[in-house]
């Protein structure tokens, strides 16, 4: 039941995850932070299975930051994600990850951007996007109420709707959610909405 969502507004892009660890019918913690920061103006959220999707993305992190430390030039987020598209592609035939990403970044010279790359290796640029259950109810709302040019209030607005629809709806839906923005600062995060929250286990 995960659900992981982005869109790019005026100047930056904001990408959303839910919190939530579960296998099967067990929720094991509601805190899993399911978006890793690459590098300084680089977010990539991902959803799949939990082993690979941990795998992966660290995979990703690492040869992105292995590259800055050989040529002292960051990736854009562009040659980022074509990457990350070559590294799924490479493994589809051999030992495949179960693993979907959203990459969001910031670059001087393009301003923001937004890569939807699936499991199978399919590599797309988006205004917003979205993976999991979630996606049935954020795309319809992105796609009826998302504009170019966003302005942050805006967008985090429309976050929030695509995040009580989902809540809603939804019949097994997560209960938190954690939201990152990248734009000309860096990137950060922003805020989570939470309604469930883990309570710490006091050893005896």
């Amino acid at each position: 039941m995960e659900c992981v969502f982005g869109l790019v507004g005026d100047g930056f892009a904001i990408l959303v995850a839910d919190t939530s660890a579960v296998h099967s019918i067990l929720v094991h913690k509601s805190n899993e932070d399911k978006i890793m920061v690459l590098d300084s103006h680089k977010l990539v959220a991902a959803s799949g299975e939990p082993g690979d999707r941990v795998q992966f993305t660290e995979y990703i992190q690492k040869n992105v930051a292995l590259y800055q430390f050989r040529n002292g030039i960051p990736l854009t987020t562009a040659a980022a994600a074509n990457f990350t598209r070559g590294e799924l592609a490479t493994a589809l035939r051999k030992n495949p990850y179960s693993v979907n990403i959203l990459m969001a970044g910031y670059d001087k010279e393009t301003g923001p951007s937004l890569y939807f790359i699936d499991y199978i290796a399919t590599l797309h640029k988006v205004d917003k996007g979205a993976f999991g259950y979630g996606s049935y109810f954020s795309l319809s709302i992105m796609d009826r109420l998302y504009h170019s040019g966003m302005s942050l209030e805006e967008a985090i607005d429309l976050v929030d709707k695509c995040i009580v629809e989902i809540r809603s709806r939804l019949v097994v839906a997560p209960p938190n959610f954690v939201i990152k923005i990248v734009d000309k600062d860096g990137a950060r995060e922003y805020a989570w909405r939470e309604s469930v929250k883990d309570i710490p286990v006091v050893s005896a």
